[in-house]
């Protein structure tokens, strides 16, 4: 088969496309043929060296749709020809409150979805929602469930309650945006741009602010008229410390990234005083991944920024380094 191959940390030229052989799949294994991959911020921490355990050579990509091609003993000879999406979560283990020591995820050390097949635990394929394309199913997995887990499971954002989400045009923060809007909530955004807050409150967002300017709290407070019962943040860093400030007392805010580093100069009282729950997020279980596929089913979809060639992986890695992106950057294979 053909696969996107790493071989050597560094460059997005690193990403190379070569013949790579087709796997087999073992008891309890289903091969998918992939129609699409999506790209992960996880896979470009790897092609960077800024990950761990990385083992090379290793083929990237966690997310993908397409349809079984063949069942190992005990898989389900049922879900051949079907078109699935794909869990990339394995091992999270027997607490649904924090997954476990053998948690990983597929796309290193397990081979990936940069490819024309990929072998999974049939277990961890869904049938795909009918009125999406592939290109918007490929989109759904890692991003998707990880918006599920912190805005349902974790934040259990409510009808009628108003909610900020930060650092709108990645996939994470659409996906929550989507959800947060599909469940009643009222939800406004931040970003570094002026249109990416434009395109947001096309699909349902209120309003928005840029945070480049240190006072963004204070306007985007005089735009609520109200503090916020719920924030959701992958920023960390500065905009965590932020939060902290805005949300109401007795708000929650649930944290699943820290792309802008540790949060500096925290002062705990603020935490306490306000009576506030600081919740982690990650990822999430297989019920998380079955319920946000469910929800899905309903009618949402997730939000493609582009769609290119498998061969071009290197030139989809470069656009999401470049933060111009809105939406998930897909490859189709």
């Amino acid at each position: 088969m053909r696969a996107v191959v790493l071989r050597e940390l560094g460059d997005p030229a690193n990403l190379r496309v070569e013949e790579w052989p087709t796997p087999v799949p073992g008891p309890g294994e289903v091969v998918v043929r992939v129609r699409a991959a999506a790209i992960n911020h996880r896979d470009i921490w790897i092609r960077r060296g800024q990950y761990a355990g990385i083992r090379l050579p290793a083929i990237l990509g966690s997310d993908a749709t397409g349809e079984v091609v063949t069942a190992g003993d005990d898989a389900g000879a049922g879900w051949i020809g079907r078109e699935v999406v794909i869990d990339p979560s394995f091992g999270w283990g027997p607490d649904p409150h924090a997954q476990g020591p053998a948690f990983h995820l597929l796309g290193m050390p397990t081979e990936g979805t940069y490819a024309e097949f990929v072998k999974v635990p049939a277990a961890n394929i869904y049938e795909k929602p009918a009125h999406l394309t592939v290109e918007e199913a490929a989109a759904l997995p890692l991003a998707t469930v990880t918006a599920y887990r912190a805005v349902v499971t974790r934040a259990a954002l409510q009808r009628g309650e108003t909610a900020v989400i930060t650092g709108i045009g990645g996939g994470v923060a659409l996906a929550a945006l989507t959800i947060a809007v599909s469940l009643g909530s009222t939800v406004y955004v931040t970003s570094g741009t002026d249109p990416k807050i434009a395109l947001a409150k096309r699909h349902g967002a209120v309003d928005g602010v840029t945070y480049h300017a240190s006072t963004w709290p204070r306007t985007l407070l005089d735009i609520i008229g109200r503090r916020p019962d719920v924030i959701i943040d992958g920023a960390g860093g500065d905009t965590l410390a932020h939060a902290l400030d805005l949300v109401r007392p007795g708000g929650r805010i649930v944290t699943y990234g820290a792309t802008c580093g540790p949060v500096p100069n925290v002062e705990v009282r603020r935490i306490f005083w306000k009576q506030i729950d600081v919740r982690g997020s990650t990822m999430g279980t297989a019920e998380d991944f079955g319920r946000m596929v469910e929800l899905y089913r309903s009618g949402l979809r997730p939000v493609v920024d582009s769609v290119v060639p498998l061969d071009e992986a290197a030139i989809a890695h470069a656009r999401v380094e470049s933060g111009e992106h809105f939406g998930k950057i897909v490859l189709r294979v």
